[in-house]
């Protein structure tokens, strides 16, 4: 059976505003949905996924690389002739975060026609597609506290930015949505499914050094790692902990963990518990149970690392 590595992640508590450039009018909105019949923000999977990748470069180069100068993405390696390729090197991030490459058929399909009695029905054109599924997979984060509804209005000076200049002498007004809370997500990853199973070790290292993924251009700086997280090493093929924390004020608390190995679900000794959380009583009693305390949440992923590298579960 391939192992399995799963963690539950709630986040630093901080002001997380948009990145998205979305708006309403004039005010910067946050990614927002209905979350036990209330309003939370949101973070999307595809935001933490250009984080990690932006970690991923610290250690490998990677097939996709954003570029401060031009602000866009450049490839090394477009077509992924180095993943075909029998002895090419394929990059950490088409690696570790997967790939899509769809190309349209080189001949237009014309209309459908009746053929002629005595003719075969030509085939239609098609194009062709490279895709490699995520072996990290990466839940959508989110708010472990209701957004309020709190809206900053600020006003850019006169000449501020060339968008200002065309205003005159008045200031610009702008606002912009922001809350106050921290986010939950999950990921899942089978390193026996990566070209290089060391590669593990990179990408959990990865999720534990995220800070680029909420904020909003220079004036907001938002802190994506993790403050507490629950690892599972296991055999086992589904995660059965994500989106595990309640609370959201100045502790957070996961008593669904503790029903889950209390009712066998969650064999505790497959459980690494770090961060802020291994302090509280949930997290003592889960590990009365078996479960290992890590005060920090970097030697909780060097241990991790070692199970994967022991083939433990």
């Amino acid at each position: 059976m391939s192992l399995h590595i799963y963690g539950a992640v709630v986040t630093h508590h901080g002001t997380a505003a948009n990145n998205r450039a979305e708006t309403e009018g004039n005010i910067t909105t946050l990614q927002k949905l209905l979350w036990f019949g209330k309003v939370h923000s949101s973070v999307s999977a595809e935001a933490i996924r250009f984080a990690i990748r932006r970690r991923l470069a610290e250690h490998e180069p990677t097939n996709r690389r954003w570029d401060e100068d031009l602000r866009m993405n450049v490839w090394a390696d477009p077509i992924f002739e180095s993943w075909a390729s029998k002895t090419g090197k394929p990059f950490i991030d088409d690696d570790i975060l997967g790939f899509m490459s769809a190309d349209a058929a080189k001949e237009e399909n014309g209309p459908e026609t009746a053929p002629e009695p005595d003719e075969k029905k030509k085939p239609r054109a098609k194009g062709t597609t490279k895709v490699r599924r995520a072996v990290l997979e990466v839940t959508r984060a989110i708010s472990l506290s209701p957004y309020g509804g709190d809206v900053t209005f600020n006003a850019a000076s006169p000449g501020a930015t060339p968008s200002a200049q065309k205003k005159g002498s008045n200031p610009v007004p702008y606002g912009t949505e922001l809350h106050a809370t921290r986010y939950q997500y999950g990921f899942a990853l089978t390193p026996s499914a990566l070209h290089k199973p060391e590669r593990a070790a990179v990408a959990i290292e990865s999720l534990c050094s995220l800070g680029e993924v909420a904020g909003n251009h220079g004036r907001f700086l938002y802190d994506f790692s993790p403050e507490s997280i629950v690892f599972r090493v296991t055999h086992d093929p589904a995660p059965r902990l994500l989106y595990l924390f309640e609370g959201g004020g100045t502790t957070v608390d996961a008593p669904t963990l503790l029903a889950r190995v209390k009712s066998g679900d969650l064999p505790a000794k497959e459980l690494i518990i770090a961060g802020a959380f291994s302090q509280t009583s949930t997290a003592r009693e889960v590990a009365a149970l078996g479960a290992t305390l890590e005060p920090g949440v970097r030697s909780a992923a060097r241990l991790v690392c070692e199970r994967i590298a022991a083939g433990e579960g």
